[in-house]
């Protein structure tokens, strides 16, 4: 793969964002006016949050935005030696062209440790007339609240289905990629609202140079067909545990998967399957103790068998 389809098919205007209209309108705004305040954007990963901030900085800035526009990952870059050097020097220094004010852009803030978080403050309320932040993360909460009360906050969602579908039908017709129509539904399911791993997951399959199908989808993103989940739970409600168990081997092998994975694959499809409430209540309370366990260390073959062996007993009871 020589060139990520994620960055060639990055939208590059406010325009071209697609699923977060109530974020880009506001944002335009602020491009139109030539100035904006400091910005908290904050969602799930894959949903446009590093776009817009790209966008913004182009309609503002036009063809000087990259002098006026500075990105860093908190991810990497942490300590608070970091906000007094890297971003300090940057902020202190002067736009240039006729631009009034520079950008910096920090994605993954909320990696940011507190120290840093509070010397960050002191940076944004000092050089705030001739430079603004864009700060980008998942989890507002991890944000002190000085910085959170000085940014104006941009919630971003999940995208939905069809902004998926329709995305990665503009890419899948401009690079003639052959795939059929259960494969892209899978492929919309999969992502579950991030349009990077959507993406990133199509151009996978596509770099086999074979038609796409649904098992090429699920093998390649990590995730075991849904269906196959259904499948084995409906075998052990049934109380058939050796059949059930057996299931779990076929998914654990077949696609690779940690326990970790199973198990928020068993929990999604709980909700899909067509049981009373008053069981899904009881299940995914039980779900949620397996997966405890294993987070904290525990063997997650006996975990899940042990689910396996739950919904058997549960199966037989109502027999």
């Amino acid at each position: 793969m020589s060139e990520i389809w994620t960055e060639r098919y990055r939208p590059k205007n406010l325009s071209e964002v697609i699923g977060q209209k109530h974020v880009t309108e506001r944002l335009k705004a602020y491009a139109a006016a030539g100035n904006m305040p400091h910005l908290l954007l904050t969602g799930p990963a894959g949903t446009g949050k590093t776009t817009c901030a790209l966008a913004m900085a182009k309609e503002l800035f036009g063809d000087e935005w990259k002098g006026n526009f500075i990105e860093l990952n908190a991810s990497d870059e942490r300590g608070i030696d970091v906000v007094r050097g890297k971003i300090k020097e940057f902020a202190r220094t002067a736009p240039l062209g006729k631009a009034d004010f520079k950008i910096i852009f920090m994605d993954e803030a909320d990696a940011l440790t507190s120290d840093a978080q509070a010397a960050l403050r002191r940076t944004m309320e000092r050089y705030s007339r001739i430079c603004r932040f864009v700060l980008s993360c998942n989890y507002s909460s991890k944000i002190i609240d000085p910085i959170q009360s000085r940014c104006a906050v941009f919630r971003f969602r999940p995208l939905t289905a069809e902004d998926v579908r329709e995305y990665l039908g503009k890419i899948v017709k401009s690079e003639a990629v052959k795939i059929d129509g259960p494969a892209l539904d899978g492929l919309v399911h999969v992502a579950k609202g991030d349009l990077r791993r959507a993406v990133n997951s199509l151009q996978v399959a596509a770099s086999t140079g074979k038609n796409i199908d649904i098992e090429m989808i699920y093998q390649t993103t990590g995730m075991a067909h849904p269906e196959e989940v259904r499948k084995m739970l409906e075998t052990a409600l049934a109380g058939n545990f050796i059949a059930a168990r057996d299931m779990l081997d076929e998914i654990m092998i077949s696609y690779g998967l940690s326990g970790q994975d199973v198990i928020k694959q068993i929990h999604s499809t709980f909700f899909e399957m067509n049981m009373p409430d008053s069981d899904k209540v009881r299940f995914i309370d039980r779900t949620g103790e397996i997966e405890f366990r294993i987070v904290e260390g525990s063997s997650e073959r006996i975990q899940l068998e042990s689910l396996l062996a739950y919904l058997v007993l549960i199966g037989e009871s109502k027999k």
